[in-house]
């Protein structure tokens, strides 16, 4: 009985130090993960997740979606600011709190069904002109492993443009979002592998920690109950199956 009024305690404390603060939740545009519906509504499988995790934290939040740059950055300068989904990867590790995995991505080098490319390794892979996005990081990754030609663009879409004209000799996607890209008709190809991460909430180092810790238990709990796994396969994607372990 007592370790529950005190249990009762805490939350109250927790709920009357963060009463009036709410977090500011920015992200891209990148389907099925986020996107805008027709009439503007948010959808997607990272946005229902954070949604649930952050209606169990009881914490009050907004949400935008604008360029990755802009996202990422406003995280990293503005106090109770989060950018989904996030790669956690080491050049970042310190940057942020984190709150993880609103999915886990196998990367892989894209190209289209009719290009001249013929990377088989990475080395290869080197010779070609690479795009990405501005900020995501797969510019880290790709700048890490000594790709000596990246063009960058503001957004995915446009990336996905210039290589569906050519003006790009491959890009880095997640399966899944290759899967996506191939069944809306675009005819593109897996050249090779490029790399695997987990996915999740990149947090302003001002946030306080019990605010993260409730927000990680949300996400925990949604993937304990197994509502991860059925947000990830409404939208079409593998579940993770976490709860397993």
């Amino acid at each position: 009985m007592k370790t529950i009024v005190a249990l009762i305690g805490l939350l109250g404390a927790f709920t009357l130090a963060h009463a009036q603060d709410s977090v500011t939740l920015t992200s891209e545009s990148y389907p099925p993960f986020t996107y805008r519906d027709a009439d503007g509504t948010y959808r997607g499988s990272s946005v229902e997740q954070v949604e649930a995790l952050m209606r169990r934290a009881g914490i009050p939040f907004t949400m935008e979606i604008m360029p990755w740059a802009r996202a990422i950055t406003l995280a990293e300068t503005k106090a109770m600011h989060c950018v989904f989904s996030a790669a956690r990867i080491a050049e970042r590790e310190n940057r942020f709190k984190w709150v993880t995995p609103l999915s886990i991505n196998r990367y892989v080098l894209v190209r289209t069904a009719n290009s001249k490319v013929t990377a088989r390794t990475i080395e290869e892979a080197k010779r070609y002109t690479i795009g990405t996005h501005r900020a995501d990081f797969t510019e880290t990754l790709l700048r890490e492993q000594g790709f000596p030609s990246i063009d960058l663009s503001s957004n995915f879409e446009i990336t996905v443009n210039k290589l569906l004209e050519q003006r790009v000799d491959m890009m880095p996607v997640s399966e899944t979002v290759f899967e996506r890209l191939r069944s809306e008709g675009k005819p593109l190809e897996i050249a090779l592998p490029f790399g695997e991460n987990h996915l999740g909430l990149a947090c302003n180092k001002q946030m306080p920690d019990d605010m993260i810790a409730s927000m990680q238990n949300g996400l925990d709990a949604l993937i304990r109950e197994k509502g991860q796994d059925e947000i990830l396969q409404r939208y079409g994607l593998k579940p993770l199956g976490l709860w397993e372990k």
